[in-house]
């Protein structure tokens, strides 16, 4: 077993007060780490904190935040920064899906907001804890429904035409190639961080997809009921948790893990120029200089 997680480790975690988020949180704190944990309902993360810090040897702490907004953004991480000397681990496993197309007070579409534009803000904004760190991990859950993917960088907004899973898809095929580009990056600078994201599996458990459309909901119910589709939200923290402390992604960065361990990822997430725009959009958007890390 891994002793890149001790007593001595600080964690981060986004949606971490349901689903794999908080098993992964569970088992974190298991190993003796200070884990923060980031979610939007407060009441639900003051208990699972009391919970994990009486339960585990770890030191459990919730931050209530909501990932829409560049300003919760930004105050989280400031919050985080006063609270903490350095961080070990950001893990961006907060994420939604919505039936109908919202435009946040930024003027971006929610899900692209909070599933993509979220982890690039506060990934930029936690550089310096990352850096306080012998060698710092961050991990990004990402999806398979990256691969159907795409992203129209002259219509982030969506106006042309709403579809909440082809929303998600291309927030999480944002995810992908945003790991990948800072991957490289981390690697030019020399930085002891690395950078990997994975698929947690089909999860019909989740609750992803409370609030999608009545037909994706009735899809993922009868899906839950087939024998042999989706995995459990155990399977996926699992997943989350070796990114975080596995020996294998101690200097590996820059990999989409999948059922099978890493593998390649659509191919357009792998594209230099789609990676290189994708970044300076997203700088644009959130405000920042796109010369970091």
């Amino acid at each position: 077993m891994s002793q890149f997680i001790d007593g001595d480790s600080t964690v981060l975690l986004t949606g971490a007060t349901s689903g794999i988020g908080a098993v992964s949180a569970r088992k974190l704190a298991s190993r003796g780490a200070t884990v923060a944990i980031v979610g939007r309902d407060a009441d639900r993360g003051n208990r699972l904190a009391e919970d994990l810090s009486e339960s585990t040897t770890g030191s459990v702490a919730f931050h209530r935040a909501d990932l829409a907004t560049q300003d919760a953004v930004r105050e989280l991480a400031a919050e985080i920064t006063r609270a903490y000397d350095h961080l070990d681990v950001l893990a961006h496993n907060a994420g939604l899906s919505t039936p109908d197309r919202t435009i946040t007070d930024d003027g971006v579409e929610l899900t692209f907001a909070v599933n993509h534009l979220a982890p690039y803000l506060l990934t930029h904004d936690f550089m310096d804890l990352l850096r306080e760190s012998d060698r710092a991990r961050v991990v990004i859950t990402a999806s398979g429904v990256h691969s159907r993917g795409e992203l129209d960088f002259e219509d982030l907004r969506l106006e042309r035409d709403y579809s909440a899973i082809d929303a998600y898809a291309r927030s999480k095929l944002a995810n992908v190639a945003f790991t990948l580009e800072l991957a490289d990056r981390l690697e030019t600078v020399d930085d002891a961080i690395v950078a990997n994201c994975f698929h947690p599996g089909f999860i019909p458990s989740t609750g992803l997809f409370r609030g999608a459309s009545l037909p994706t909901r009735l899809f993922v119910r009868l899906a839950s009921l087939a024998p042999g589709i989706g995995t459990t939200v155990e399977a996926g923290a699992d997943r989350l948790v070796e990114l975080a402390t596995g020996t294998e992604y101690a200097e590996r960065s820059g990999q989409y893990v999948s059922d099978d361990g890493p593998t390649d990822p659509a191919p357009v997430a792998s594209e230099p120029e789609f990676r290189e725009r994708l970044w300076r959009v997203s700088a644009d958007i959130v405000g920042i200089e796109p010369d970091w890390p």
